[in-house]
């Protein structure tokens, strides 16, 4: 049976499902929309499946499209790599590098190794995308992220997970709270005062949850959230403190917000790399990951 596809539609391909839309990825691939839509067409007519579902909202993998997508991804990624091989080893290729990451990572990894790869690499578009923990999973099971910065918690069996930094949870509060002067605090006595938590559809909820589940709180909170950096505006509005990850707080002295140490218990979470098994990353993404790695605070790689 002879397949009548090339190189070019499995780009327009893994650029669709990249940007999410046709018309970002016809952008991005610098061709019009129609013609991307002929690619996608010809492909799809060519193996004889519906690889994406259409609506005049978004785009989304149908079941067949989503198990093609990780042989586009290694075809496309190891072409890359033997090109580089045989060309210029300092260049990457001009695309989307997308990283998946919680938003605690976001705040505090990226920012800086982003600057140093943009400057070192500008042809390549950089697209982050910060969501919960489980989001961030299931984008790098699917293919949808190159990589992901998450915690430990229910990874997907096809993730490997390497570790960057182990981090315990602090109290955050302002800098005028009773609390900010002290050395340590138990989570007992943290709960006397108002806090405000995260909801259940985050992972740190999750892993605080667990950590303190015979402990009796008799004090609601003022408020919930689903992100820990909602949770730091808050508490600059003076509604309360709140237990998050130390790597969530700025990483210089702050002008409004302080940290106290918890303790009785210590909770602690494993910030980690997400990568898909049996995927070849990119230059651009292994570029990214060296970066990571290289901030203050983070362990050596494997």
């Amino acid at each position: 049976m002879s397949i009548n596809f090339d190189l070019n539609d499995l780009q327009a391909f893994r650029a669709v499902v990249e940007q999410g839309s046709f018309r970002r990825a016809a952008e991005t691939i610098r061709i019009t929309q129609s013609a991307l839509s002929r690619r996608i067409e010809k492909l799809e007519s060519a193996l004889g499946v519906k690889l994406l579902e259409r609506t005049t909202r978004k785009v989304s993998l149908t079941n067949v499209g989503r198990a093609f997508l990780p042989q586009v991804e290694r075809l496309l990624d190891d072409l890359d790599l033997a090109l580089l091989s045989v060309g210029d080893g300092g260049s990457l290729r001009t695309g989307t590098l997308t990283i998946a990451c919680v938003p605690s990572a976001a705040y505090y990894f990226m920012p800086h190794a982003i600057r140093a790869f943009h400057a070192q690499y500008p042809k390549v578009r950089l697209n982050l995308y910060d969501a919960s923990a489980n989001e961030v999973s299931a984008a790098v099971a699917s293919g949808e992220a190159d990589f992901g910065l998450s915690f430990t918690g229910n990874l997907a069996p096809e993730i490997e997970f390497s570790v960057l930094l182990e981090e315990r949870y602090v109290i955050a509060c302002r800098h005028d709270h009773p609390l900010a002067k002290a050395q340590s605090v138990t989570w007992a006595q943290a709960y006397e005062h108002d806090y405000i938590t995260l909801n259940k559809a985050s992972g740190n909820r999750l892993v605080l949850d667990r950590a303190l589940a015979g402990m009796q709180i008799s004090k609601d909170s003022v408020c919930e959230a689903r992100h820990v950096t909602t949770l730091l505006g808050l508490i600059e509005a003076g509604l309360g403190i709140a237990a998050v990850p130390s790597i969530a707080l700025p990483m210089a002295p702050h002008p409004i917000l302080a940290s106290v140490a918890l303790v009785e218990p210590q909770v602690s979470r494993t910030m980690g790399l997400l990568r898909r098994r049996g995927r070849t990353l990119t230059p651009a993404a292994l570029e990214m990951i060296r970066l990571i790695r290289e901030l203050p605070g983070v362990l050596p790689g494997d």
